[in-house]
Parts: structure tokens; C-alpha cells; sequence
């Protein structure tokens, strides 16, 4: 019989089956012995038969719910207790036990007939053996039925719910370490996006400051001046340092920027981004010109920001994004056909509870790099969020450097 399916606590209830069904057989057989009946070594065989057969069952592999060897053992266990059912009356109560057998190897559909059949079977049994014939006689047996039933059903249905909760935990669990994962991934990218910018703001544009100041000394110097040879040194020692900062800002710089350009990684985003009937498309306008890392993340992490609010809260059927390269600022456009919102109100709250890349964020980045951040929208008319950034002037025009 069946040993997985169903939770270890149900051990303790097969055993109880076990000993009920061997114990109403030896009382069969004992009381034929005892009244002296004169069918007692037929019923002593037939009940040692019957349980032999049970404890085949009981053991085998291959018997277990709803399959075709569960279906003939039954069959046979119940053909051998109608014949010891035949030869005494006492045998009636071993129907008990098979209500349970019957509803738990068989499919509902079948069980619930095969249960009535052995309750009337045990009825006519005992009117067999001209047993004084009462109420009892008809409620006894289908009570039992009925009991068996509910008995049997009920559990299933708990046993269901158990494992329903059962994987919804497991899921829970499961979707708690994916989310776990996902803060730590989010939190790394968030740390090398601060250093990078640290890398930029601090220690990239000294070193850029202080080779403009050498190159600036060695002009006023004679050529053969000493300290033109330390000055000058001193100089390609700062160009060399700036740039290894260069590089450990482009190492530090998100995924989506290392294999490829800015407009790369928003034609991926822009394709990748999908959502009820939404259809992303992209843009550039201008000649492109090679930006510094810092202006890169910003304005990735601005588009993945603008299209994550269109895909959450604006239900939108279009979203178009617009890189535009101007003579002295570059700027990105995200501009979507949703439901809008009140500037102020709409997905800013949103963003704010869930601690994502909100509008806040945006702004954060748009004034580090000296831009702006402009969203227009209106109940029922879209949002459209444009961030705009002054191009960094070569380092032959200024002291600063953009990295």
C-alpha cells in the first residue's frame, strides 16, 4: 500500500487499520470456535485466507491508490469475506475496515458505490444468518459508511490544504531568497556606481587639474632648465594615474555599458522592456560623441527608471526613447502614451515606498553632473521625462576634466 503520498503521521493510522481488520477475523474465528458452529474450520480457514491475502497487499509495492492492482486486490479481499460472510454472521464488522481500504485505493467515482455495495452486502449478511432484524440491523452498517466517508474524504480535503500551504511556503521561502538576491545584486551595482562616481568627481578631475597645472609650469620653464625634467615627469606621472582612474570608473560601470555603446544598451533596454500590449521603441538623434562614464550610467539608469514607471503604474501602449546629441549637452527623452499622473503624486510616492529608482533618483543624478530633470504629464495625457546634461568641455578649453 501506499507509504509516500501521504505524511508520516498517517503511519500510526494504517497500523490501526492493520490491527482492526486482523482483530475482527480472530474474534470471527474465535467465536465460531467458541459457539461451536459447525462451519468453524471452514470459518477459521477462510479468516486465516483473508488476512494472509490483506497482508499480501498490505506489503506489496505495486498496491497503491487508484491503479489496477489496488482495484484487484480489493476484489479479491472483498470476494473472500463474502464468503466468510456466508458462513458467520460475526464477519459483518469486518466491513469496517474496508470502507476505509475501499475510499482510500480507489478513485471517488468508484469508491463511493463500492462502499454502498459492502455496506448492503453486510446487511444482507447478517438477515442471512436469521439475526432478529430492527433499525439497527440497516443503520448500523451504511452509519459506519457514512462515518468511513466523511472520515476519509474530510482528510483528503486537509491533506490537500496542507500541501497547497506546504508549496506555497516553499514558494514564499524561494521567492524570499530571489528577492534576497536581488537586493545584494542591486546594492553592488548601487556601490560601483557610487565609487565610480567618487573615482570621477574627486580623484579624476585632481589629477586631470593637477596635469593641466604641470603642462601650464613646463610652458613657463626653459627647456633645459632642471626642474623642467621633474615638472614634465611629474606631469606624465598624473596623466598615467588619470588614466588608470579612467579605467576603474569603465570597470565599475553596469553590465549593460561593457560590451558596447550607450546607444547599444538602450536599444537592448528598449527591447527588452515588455509589458500588457506595450511596444518600446528607440532613437538617436544628433552625431553621437563618446561620453564619460558617469553620463553613460546616468542616463541608462534613467531610461530603466522612466520605462520600469511606464510598465508599473501607466498602462501604456507605446513608449518611445530619444538619445539626442546637442552641440553643448546631450539628453534623453522618455515619453509614453499611458494614463499620467499629477507631477508630484503619481509613481513618485510609488517609487519612494519601494525604495527603487524613482524620480528623486533621477534628480539626484541629473544635478551630480550638473543637469536637469524635467517630467511633464497630466491625468489621461502620458509622461514624458527628459534629462538633460552639459557636454564636458575637452581638456585643452578648461582645468576639469570629465573622466
Amino acid at each position: 500500500m501506499d507509504t509516500h503520498a501521504h505524511p508520516p503521521v498517517t503511519a500510526a493510522l494504517r497500523l490501526c487499520l492493520h490491527a482492526l481488520l486482523v482483530g475482527l477475523l480472530a474474534l470471527a474465528a474465535v467465536r465460531a470456535v467458541g459457539d461451536g458452529t459447525p462451519h468453524a474450520t471452514a470459518v477459521v480457514v477462510v479468516a486465516c485466507l483473508m488476512a494472509a491475502l490483506y497482508a499480501a497487499g498490505a506489503l506489496a509495492p505495486a498496491v497503491q491508490p487508484r491503479t489496477r492492482a489496488a482495484a484487484l486486490w480489493l476484489a479479491a479481499l472483498g470476494a473472500v469475506w463474502l464468503a466468510l460472510l456466508v458462513l458467520s454472521p460475526d464477519s459483518l464488522w469486518v466491513a469496517f475496515p474496508l470502507y476505509f481500504l475501499q475510499l482510500h485505493l480507489l478513485p471517488t467515482r468508484w469508491a463511493l458505490p463500492v462502499v454502498a455495495a459492502t455496506a448492503l452486502a453486510a446487511i444482507a449478511g447478517f438477515v442471512l444468518h436469521g439475526q432478529a432484524v430492527n433499525p439497527g440491523t440497516f443503520i448500523g452498517p451504511l452509519l459506519g459508511a457514512a462515518v468511513a466517508v466523511a472520515t476519509v474524504l474530510g482528510y483528503e480535503a486537509l491533506f490537500r490544504e496542507s500541501e497547497r500551504r506546504r508549496e506555497l511556503i516553499e514558494e514564499l521561502m524561494s521567492t524570499r531568497a530571489e528577492l534576497a538576491e536581488a537586493e545584494r545584486t542591486a546594492g553592488t551595482l548601487a556601490e560601483r556606481e557610487r565609487l565610480a562616481r567618487e573615482i570621477h568627481d574627486t580623484l579624476a578631475q585632481g589629477l586631470s587639474s593637477i596635469q593641466l597645472l604641470l603642462r601650464a609650469a613646463e610652458r613657463t620653464l626653459d627647456a633645459d632648465a632642471p626642474a623642467t625634467t621633474h615638472v614634465r615627469r611629474a606631469r606624465e606621472a598624473a596623466q598615467d594615474n588619470l588614466a588608470e582612474a579612467r579605467r576603474f570608473v569603465r570597470a565599475l560601470s553596469p553590465p549593460d555599458l561593457e560590451n558596447g555603446s550607450l546607444a547599444a544598451a538602450l536599444e537592448r533596454l528598449s527591447s527588452r522592456t515588455t509589458g500588457p500590449g506595450l511596444t518600446v521603441q528607440f532613437a538617436v538623434s544628433g552625431t553621437p560623441v563618446e561620453l564619460p562614464t558617469p553620463y553613460e550610467v546616468a542616463l541608462l539608469r534613467t531610461a530603466q527608471s522612466a520605462l520600469a514607471n511606464t510598465v508599473r503604474h501607466a498602462g501604456a501602449r507605446r513608449a518611445e526613447i530619444t538619445l539626442s546629441f546637442m552641440d553643448t549637452s546631450v539628453s534623453l527623452d522618455v515619453v509614453d502614451d499611458g494614463r499620467g499622473f499629477t507631477p508630484g503624486l503619481g509613481p513618485v510616492a510609488a517609487d519612494q515606498e519601494t525604495g527603487g529608482f524613482g524620480l528623486p533618483a533621477m534628480r539626484a543624478r541629473a544635478r551630480s553632473l550638473g543637469g536637469t530633470l524635467s517630467v511633464e504629464s497630466a491625468p489621461g495625457q502620458g509622461a514624458a521625462v527628459a534629462l538633460t546634461l552639459p557636454l564636458p568641455i575637452p581638456d585643452g578649453r578648461t582645468g576639469q576634466d570629465a573622466a
